[in-house]
């Protein structure tokens, strides 16, 4: 069985994104295609915003530990978004919120609270995919902790992609 080269990819009638989750850019980056940046920053924020909706829905079906997680996801693939326009590369391979805003411009523009915020959303990612822990912040999240998380979320998200 051979692999497929990178110019393979328009073959399979699929998003480059999909194909190669961890090298998006090696192709393009050899030529040069601002458009194609421009597609792999709209699939990143398509990918946020249906992470966003998942929170919401799950807020509705009263799931508040995936109501934090899918707030997580969702800035996590908006920050992705801003550091392939920003650096047209390849964003870092991490979940870390915090590692990711540092090397965005808007960092600049970010308060303490929402640098605390981002931490917080950081537990969320890392501590839910363990057993003790899912238990745990089940206990702690609250309908009003998830109602908080959510509006708070909605709020970062739209001002970040009004940065895009």
């Amino acid at each position: 069985m051979s692999l497929l080269v990178e110019e393979d990819i328009s073959q399979l009638q699929i998003d480059p994104l999909s194909y190669r989750r961890y090298n998006c850019f090696s192709h393009y980056r050899r030529t040069g295609t601002t458009r194609m940046s421009q597609k792999i920053i709209d699939n990143w924020l398509s990918l946020a915003e249906y992470d966003l909706a998942t929170a919401q829905d799950m807020l509705k079906a009263k799931r508040y530990l995936y109501v934090a997680f899918m707030c997580q996801q969702a800035i996590e693939k908006i920050l992705k978004a801003c550091y392939v326009k920003h650096h047209t590369s390849t964003p870092p391979h991490t979940h870390n919120l915090l590692r990711l805003v540092a090397e965005l411009p808007c960092k600049a523009d970010m308060d303490a609270k929402t640098l605390e915020f981002f931490e917080m959303l950081n537990s969320y990612y890392i501590e839910s995919r363990y057993t003790e822990d899912v238990e745990e912040l089940s206990k702690v999240l609250t309908e009003a902790k998830a109602v908080l998380v959510l509006k708070s979320t909605q709020e970062l998200f739209g001002w970040i992609k009004a940065r895009l």
